[in-house]
């Protein structure tokens, strides 16, 4: 799929980070102090594992993990982070770099959103759907 597009893996991995980094930056600082926290790991598309547990393939991020609010209560085995899936914002921003460091925000925004607690409702009111 991404040699179809053009571009490699790598190149989508420095364009994410960079825009993670940009956007933690602007963040503010009290915001930016509990996110900087929050591991980002990058993946190309949800494995199979994710899509038997009902992720959707098509899926372009995910929060894990227990809410910020939660953290040391919760029984979940696994600790707090948000999944970027690449190849899938790749697609959505349609091979366009612009669009998909814009992307690449946003939806590092709605998950950040879901660790702080907030529902779709809520993300989608802050324009973050």
């Amino acid at each position: 799929m991404l040699a179809r597009m053009n571009v490699k893996w790598d190149r989508l991995c420095e364009l994410a980070q960079g825009e993670v980094a940009a956007t933690l930056k602007a963040l503010p600082r009290a915001l930016r102090d509990k996110a900087r926290l929050l591991p980002v790991t990058l993946e190309k598309t949800p494995n199979a594992g994710l899509v038997q547990d009902g992720i959707a393939p098509d899926t372009l991020g995910l929060f894990v993990g227990p809410e910020y609010s939660e953290e040391g209560y919760s029984p979940s085995p696994l600790p707090p982070q948000i999944i970027l899936f690449l190849e899938n914002i790749w697609e959505q921003a349609e091979a366009d770099e612009a669009y998909y460091l814009e992307e690449v925000h946003t939806t590092f925004m709605h998950e950040l959103g879901h660790y702080l607690g907030l529902d779709e409702e809520d993300l989608f009111d802050r324009g973050l759907d």
